[in-house]
Formats: C-alpha cells, structure tokens, sequence
C-alpha cells in the first residue's frame, strides 16, 4: 500500500515536471496548464480517486508557500502601500463573503445565510501562489505587483477566520458580531505577536551561533513550521503567524546569511517551491471525481450553473471594490493627496481582475465537517463543488487573458524609465564607496602597483561612463550593441572552459575533487553573467 501510494506521489512530481516544461513552451502559467492537466487526468477510466486532505494542506503545503511569499515581498513597499493592501486583504474579504452570503441564499434551494457565510469565506481569497506564479514574467507596473502580492499574504489570515466564525454559527446555532470582532481582533494580534517573537529567536540563533549553509538552510524550512504550528496551538492565525514571522526576518536577511549559504538557500528553496506549487495545483484539478460523486441531489448541471453564477459575483464585486477603494480615501483626507500619486484607472483595472483563487479555499471546503448532530452536514458537496467551479474558473479564464489584456492595456514606460534611473543611480554610489575605500585603505598601493591601479581605473571608468548615460538620459552605443556582445563571449569562454574540463575528466589528468572546485567557479561566474 504504501509503495503504490509513493509511486503515485513520484508520478505526479514527474509529470508537474513535465507539464512545466511545456506551460513554457506553450507560454501558459504552470498553475494553469497544472488544474487543467489534473482535471484531464482525473477523467482517464481506471485513475485511482485521489483526495486532498485539508490537514495536509495547512499544515505541509501552507506555511512554506507562505513563508516563501513573504520572504521575496519587500518590507518597505509592503508597509508604503499598508492601506490598498488592507483594503483588499480584509475590507474586500468581508465584503465578498457577505455577498456571497446573500446571493447563494437567494438562488439555492433551502441554502441559508450561515452557510452562504461559509462559502463567501471560503472562496473569497485570490490565492498567494497564483497571482505570483500567473503574474511571472509580466510587464505589469510595481505597485500592482506589491499590493497584490501583499494582498494575498493577509487575506488567508481574514477568509479563514470568517470560515471558522460561519462555521461556529452554523454548528451552535448562535453568532455574536461583538464576541466575532473581538476573537478576530485577538487571533489576527496574537498571531502577528507569536510571528514576530519566533522571528527574533531565529534571527538571533542565525547571527550568533556558528552555522553552516546546510543548517541554515535547514532552520529556513523548519521556522514557518514551528511559526505556524505555535500560532495555530493556541487558537491564533497561523497565517499571519507565518507572514509576519517572515516579513520580519526578510528585513534583516542582509545580516544573516554569507553568500554561500544565501546560494545555498536560494537553491534549495526554489525547488522546494516549485514542487509544492505544482503538486498542489495538480491535486486541484484530480480532486473533480471525488466532488462530483458526492453532489446527491444535485445535477452537475444545476451545480455548475450554481458555480459560474457565484464565480461573475465575485468577479463583478472584486472590480466594483477596488475603484472606490482607490478614489475614496483620496477624497476624504488630504494627507493622501499630497503624498500619494493618483490613481492609474488601468492599473486598478489590473488588480480588480488579478484574482485567481488557489488552494486555500479547496482546502478550507474540505475542512467542512462531514457531519453535523449526527447527520450529514447540510449542502456540504455542493459547496466542494462550487469552491471547484471557482477556482476552475477564475484560474483559468483571469489567468490567461492577463498577458492579451496587459498588452491591450499598454502601460507607459515611466516606471521602466524611473527604474533605469534608479539602477544607474545606485551603480555611481557603489563605485563611489569603492575607490573611496580604496583611496582610504591602500593609497599607496594604488600609486605604485599596476594591478591595484587598474582595479581603481575600472571603477573612474564605471562613474565616468555611468554619469554620461544619466546626463545624456539614452543608451549609448557601448550598452546597445557592444556591451550584450560582449557579455555573450564572456558565456561562451565559460562554456569553452567547462567542456575543457569535462575533457580532463575523462583522461583523468587531473584530480576529480580539483576539477569540481573549478566546475564550482564557473557556475558561479556563468550566473553572474547571466543575471
């Protein structure tokens, strides 16, 4: 039993490899080709029915991605853009779960308001993984990407709170909106507490214990754990626990890692991720068998025309919030005038339609009861199958008409310009901060020794040639033409060197443990080339 069900396992790693390889080659978001793959799978005669335990979700698959989200999120822009993010994060999670609430009332049989609470809770978040994944390799403004992001970093921590309330309502036959703020209050604050408390332990293991790139790395994949596990044992969000904690220590990751183990660690975690995304995303689509079999008294067709209706609500209420939401508090205080830009009507256009929902809510839907006073929990399929219909829907139709509608947007290139700027602004300063070092440190070196000499003459080079670009606000022919030229030779002769090597490999001229040393620099220096 268990070999099977590790042959299932390594299979589906094998083919989310495959499938990636050609989401590339096709140009479709993995996410995408991933849901639809494991739908088309799930439909092959004979395929074993594969469940996902929601248990497994939020306690495996959930803090890593989360951890891993927040650890690539910039603290400054997260905490700069602080107010759309909590907009969309809580106000627009509450919002469309009342929503939700409302219309599922309204157009299901015998479908009460806890459980259209229950719904709207569970469908209401975007999903981390897929605006980040679908959003890779776009051309879309840095504000969009941040708050998006950001958003869907908090917005976990609020729909599974409104879950657990809807849930408590629906099982006790009670609901006290005060007793719900306060408890939400509390587990949001305690969670960001326990988040942050954990964070500061391992910040202080990383900088003042003597560790390797192994250990370090392995306390990165054991610290979302325990940040989560801790939040999650005394009844407190879990989520923010995992955000906060990695919000925290992404500010102060410059002091606390060498380079070998940043390499190290960098490495290790994009696979990580890669594998977790994809086997979630996979799981997605191969849980349709196991959600149609259990519909009962419902059509497949009543129940997807159920889904497709609640899908346009929340798409239609997501577009109807984020305008008012971005004009709004413009108008009412000054403050935000004066230091704010106005707002892009495209780009919030953008970020009304970014929002794909992912795994979190299949897994709270799963987290349903089966039961509920000893008979079956009420609508409990046709909730499974509407969260399906969702994320089906909104994965894939939002998700590929982002690249036709960003090109059918066509934002300026202000932002491409100011970036340009930013970058040639910040290579003059470190220059700048190097031949002042070394005017400081080794003056005489620099006047007598011909190597030391060059060194600083490269750095004159680089200010001098820097300052022009900047003055003259155009590349000039050197960065056009010559300079990707000549960074292309540079990759061959590594190329060239490195078959060298595999040739004294075979002859055994050389030492096994000397040729992987110098194998070691040329990857290194491959990857400088080519980021």
């Amino acid at each position: 039993m268990l070999q099977e069900q590790l042959l299932v396992v390594i299979s589906l790693l094998f083919g989310i490899s495959m499938l990636t390889m050609l989401s590339q080659k096709l140009k479709i978001s993995y996410p995408i080709l991933l849901v639809i793959s494991g739908l088309l799978i799930s439909l092959i005669p004979g395929m074993p029915d594969i469940t996902l335990a929601p248990d497994l979700v939020f306690l495996i698959f959930l803090p890593p991605l989360l951890y891993a989200a927040a650890w690539n999120t910039s603290w400054k822009d997260f905490w700069k853009l602080k107010r759309p993010i909590s907009l969309l994060s809580i106000g627009l999670v509450f919002f469309t779960s009342a929503t939700v609430a409302v219309v599922a009332h309204a157009i299901i049989p015998d479908f009460s308001l806890a459980l259209g609470f229950l719904l709207g809770g569970i469908i209401s978040p975007p999903d981390a993984v897929a605006a980040t994944s679908v959003l890779q390799g776009l051309k879309v403004p840095k504000r969009v990407v941040t708050i998006l992001e950001g958003e869907s970093l908090v917005n976990d921590a609020a729909s599974l709170i409104v879950f657990r309330f809807a849930l408590a309502a629906i099982i006790t036959g009670q609901f006290h909106l005060g007793e719900a703020a306060k408890n939400f209050a509390l587990a949001a604050v305690m969670g960001i507490v326990i988040g942050v408390a954990i964070a500061f332990i391992v910040y202080q293991i990383h900088r003042f214990f003597p560790t390797t790139p192994a250990i370090d790395s392995a306390i990165t994949l054991i610290t979302p754990y325990i940040m989560y596990i801790c939040a999650e044992h005394f009844h407190f969000s879990g989520v923010l626990s995992v955000v906060s904690g990695g919000l925290f220590l992404t500010f102060r990751s410059s002091e606390l890692f060498s380079y070998e183990s940043r390499l190290s660690i960098n490495g290790f975690w994009e696979t990580l991720i890669f594998l977790l995304n994809g086997f979630v995303f996979i799981l997605i689509g191969l849980q349709l068998p196991v959600i149609v079999s259990g519909l009962g008294n419902y059509s497949v067709w009543e129940a997807i025309l159920y889904g497709v209706l609640i899908s346009l609500v929340i798409i239609v209420v997501r577009l109807a919030w984020v305008y008012p939401a971005a004009f709004i508090p413009r108008w009412l205080f000054k403050n935000i005038r004066n230091s704010e830009p106005k707002p892009n009507l495209k780009s919030i256009f953008l970020v009304g339609w970014s929002g794909m929902r992912g795994v979190v809510s299949l897994a709270s839907a799963l987290a349903i009861p089966l039961t509920l006073a000893g008979n079956p929990f009420p609508h409990r399929n046709l909730i499974l199958f509407i969260t399906f219909v969702v994320i089906l829907i909104t994965l894939v139709l939002q998700g590929l008409s982002l690249k036709p509608l960003i090109r059918l947007l066509k934002f300026d290139g202000d932002e491409k310009e100011s970036e340009k700027f930013k970058t040639l602004a910040l290579r003059i300063r470190l220059a700048e901060s190097a031949l002042a070092y070394m005017d400081t440190n080794y003056p005489e070196e620099t006047q007598n020794h011909d190597t030391y000499k060059r060194v600083r003459d490269r750095y004159e080079r680089m200010i001098e040639i820097t300052k022009r670009k900047l003055e003259n606000g155009e590349d000039n022919q050197d960065d056009s033409s010559f300079l990707p030229h000549y960074r292309q030779m540079l990759i061959e002769l590594v190329h060239i060197r490195r078959r060298e090597l595999n040739y004294f490999r075979h002859t055994g001229e050389f030492d096994e443990e000397l040729i992987r040393e110098r194998e070691w620099e040329l990857d290194l220096e491959e990857a400088r080339l080519k980021n």
